[in-house]
């Protein structure tokens, strides 16, 4: 899941990497971080949403280790931005008492570049390969300067990928018992858009991460891989591809059109502009909308928030299951879930991300961390052995069905538990694959290319698409250039 980032931007004209960042954040701060170590012991620094999963394994991989190592998590801020500040801190000031570290998806060409993580091993790069599907593995690889080739950085250890979430109730109702879910995004808009002509104060939004953060660079990139376009060249990070040709330029326009059409069509969600994950999950669960494009959290949420009697649609639904679904201490098995989720899947269901074109595979951005060795750590070798086991098929089971994050680990998505638990389980494989996979830019400057973008997009749906694209690939080219805008 993207979490939230402050919004408050300051301008400067620097190449924005994150050995700049650290640079200049520096300072006393620093004095924290200390540069010692305890032998034998590894400290494993986890963000604070993923981090109970984290711990949890962490006990588990010590004990497992017969006393070669204690794994110790220190838990960093909630928000992404905040993670990348303290790591990069922490890194440019050569701390030896930072071991391993969860890294969101996108950092890793920026801390590989920097001199911060130590390579994957070839035998274990193998097994990562042999084992984990394309789409996170990719997320983990970056060639350096130095590299003969694309090399394994860090290992994935969950993923994620959004889906589209419907009220199949609320179709039936405006649209007829024999409704089709839409596949694409301007289908989705015109279902809305007559489910408003017939109820206006009904559940007419389409609710999406539109506020000034990373994701609404997660969904202007999905969009706009799913018109066959692209932010950057995949193999060449220096070279926006936004208009540099007339194709590309149809797709951009493409993109910011339907960017547009979702924030202006008749009932569509008033808050767009500040809207994330948070407040599409709450939106749908109050009744204002129809659709949601969200990660795979909000079902669960929709379970338990439903059986608490808290959703007004779910509430009747859920009260035979309430007792069973809200026992923390003795929560449902796989085989339990079954018939719980087969009746909330009558009033909140799901289905594959939507497409731009019938003509085009609908591609998904993806999500989740992945574990890398920071180059810092003095004891390397047993720093391997504890992200080895905190992403191991064991672990991933774990993380997915006690923590609902989806595993990387390709054979999971085949086995009975997870497929009775995870009902949406074919439908992440399916994004999770190649030919769904809307992968970030990967790039040193990612940070810089992101923060442009969102800051050029917001308002959404508050300008010209016509004029946009040149406007979009000018800031793209500005953060390429190393004149941005550090966050």
């Amino acid at each position: 899941m993207v979490r939230k980032s402050s919004t408050k931007r300051r301008r400067v004209r620097t190449r924005v990497t994150a050995a700049a960042v650290a640079a200049a954040a520096l300072g006393p701060m620093l004095v924290a971080c200390g540069s010692g170590y305890t032998p034998g012991v590894i400290n494993v620094y986890a963000p604070a949403d993923g981090a109970g999963e984290i711990t949890d394994r962490a006990a588990i991989c010590s004990k497992e280790s017969g006393g070669a190592y204690e794994a110790r998590v220190t838990i960093l801020p909630k928000d992404a931005d905040g993670q990348r500040l303290q790591l990069a801190r922490r890194l440019a000031g050569n701390d030896r008492g930072l071991d391993v570290m969860a890294m969101d998806v996108v950092w890793t060409a920026e801390f590989a570049n920097a001199g911060w993580l130590v390579p994957v091993p070839d035998a274990e790069a193998a097994r990562v390969h042999e084992t984990n599907l394309a789409g996170p593995v990719e997320t983990a690889m970056w060639q350096r300067p130095d590299d003969a080739e694309k090399r394994l950085y860090a290992l994935p250890i969950w993923t994620n990928t959004q889906l589209m979430w419907f009220r199949p109730d609320v179709l039936k109702k405006f649209l007829g018992r024999t409704a089709q879910v839409p596949t694409t995004w301007d289908q989705m808009i015109a279902n809305a858009t007559e489910i408003h002509r017939q109820d206006p104060k009904g559940p007419t939004q389409i609710l999406v991460q539109g506020s000034q953060y990373e994701g609404l660079m997660v969904w202007f990139n999905s969009v706009l891989q799913s018109a066959g376009g692209h932010i950057l060249d995949p193999n060449d990070p220096s070279k926006q591809t936004l208009n540099d040709t007339p194709e590309h330029r149809a797709a951009t326009l493409k993109a910011l059109q339907v960017l547009k059409a979702v924030s202006t069509y008749p009932g569509a969600d008033p808050s767009i502009s500040n809207s994330d994950e948070g407040s599409a999950r709450d939106g749908m669960e109050r009744g204002e909308a129809a659709f949601e494009i969200n990660w795979p959290f909000v079902f669960q949420s929709a379970r338990e928030n439903g059986a608490s009697g808290n959703i007004d649609f779910l509430k009747a639904e859920l009260a035979p299951f309430a007792t069973k679904i809200l026992d923390k201490d003795n929560p449902p098995s796989a085989e339990q879930l079954v018939p719980i989720n087969r009746v909330l899947r009558k009033k909140f269901d799901f289905a594959l991300y939507p497409g731009v074109s019938k003509d085009l595979p609908a591609k998904s951005t993806l999500g989740g961390l992945n574990i890398a060795v920071a180059a810092t750590s003095r004891q390397p070798e047993l720093a391997a052995k504890v992200a080895s086991c905190l992403t191991s098929k064991d672990a991933q089971r774990v993380y997915a069905l006690e923590g609902a994050l989806p595993p990387t680990v390709s054979s999971l998505y085949d086995e009975e538990d997870f497929k009775t638990a995870y009902p949406m389980g074919d439908d992440i494989r399916t994004q999770l694959e190649a030919e769904h996979v809307a992968p970030r830019p990967a790039t040193p400057q990612y940070q810089a290319v992101s923060t442009l973008v969102t800051a050029t997009l917001s308002p959404v749906g508050k300008w010209d698409p016509e004029s946009m694209v040149d406007k979009l690939a000018d800031q793209v080219q500005k953060a390429i250039d190393g004149e941005g805008i550090i966050p």
